[in-house]
């Protein structure tokens, strides 16, 4: 039995509503940026990052959790932790050699550095975002491994903005001006498969056993 064989089997159960909607989705899904969150205290945090993810269309975020490892909190992520692929690392450095090994520059988001503003960006090329925890920020180990830093312009007193803000500021800023550009960004068509098939075995109940039946028939 074939991957193809059981999603064709798995969606008969799937209304065409819900089919139509991942087709819609997966059309403006991309991995062309992604997420890196780094031991980030308020869990809510966290989660608000992933459904930022989910709304804007990032398939992945990489979660470091090398001093505060806990859970995702999906009331707050209100479900998006089902369409968002969560990749979580246990040391820094393994994200960091993970993202470079996939091509991906490595950008720092700091208030305080001499950073590139936001709307200067440079999109020509795929990025991964990195955000720090709400007291201390980003760690020096990435601050020195970064290509770039960047920032969003601020002109009031307050110096930062909370870490969901932030990434919600900066992911859409990026994927509008990626969707007007000629960019490589869609998914491809194993990617999209692999995606539309994890979704549909977790939007079907007991879509195991529907799976081991169909094996067995």
């Amino acid at each position: 039995m074939t991957e193809e064989e059981i999603l064709q089997h798995l969606q008969e159960l799937l209304t065409p509503r819900r089919r139509q909607l991942f087709e819609q989705v997966l059309t403006n899904r991309t991995n062309f940026f992604t997420v890196a969150t780094q031991d980030v205290y308020q869990l809510h945090n966290t989660s608000a990052v992933i459904r930022s993810c989910d709304v804007f269309g990032i398939q992945n975020i990489h979660v470091i959790e090398e001093r505060m490892p806990k859970r995702i909190d999906k009331e707050i992520a209100m479900g998006a932790q089902k369409w968002v692929d969560v990749q979580r690392y246990s040391a820094t450095k393994d994200c960091l050699h993970t993202l470079r090994k996939k091509g991906y520059r490595i950008v720092a988001t700091s208030p305080h550095e001499d950073a590139v503003m936001l709307d200067d960006f440079d999109i020509s090329t795929p990025a991964a975002f990195f955000f720090g925890t709400e007291r201390e920020g980003l760690s020096q180990e990435i601050l020195e491994e970064a290509d770039s830093t960047l920032k969003i312009p601020m002109v009031g007193f307050t110096e930062s903005l909370n870490i969901s803000v932030s990434a919600a500021i900066i992911l859409q800023s990026v994927t509008e001006k990626m969707r007007r550009s000629n960019l490589p960004w869609r998914l491809s068509a194993a990617e999209k498969f692999q995606i539309e098939l994890a979704w549909t075995k977790k939007t079907i109940k007991n879509s195991d056993q529907i799976i081991e039946r169909f094996h067995n028939s």
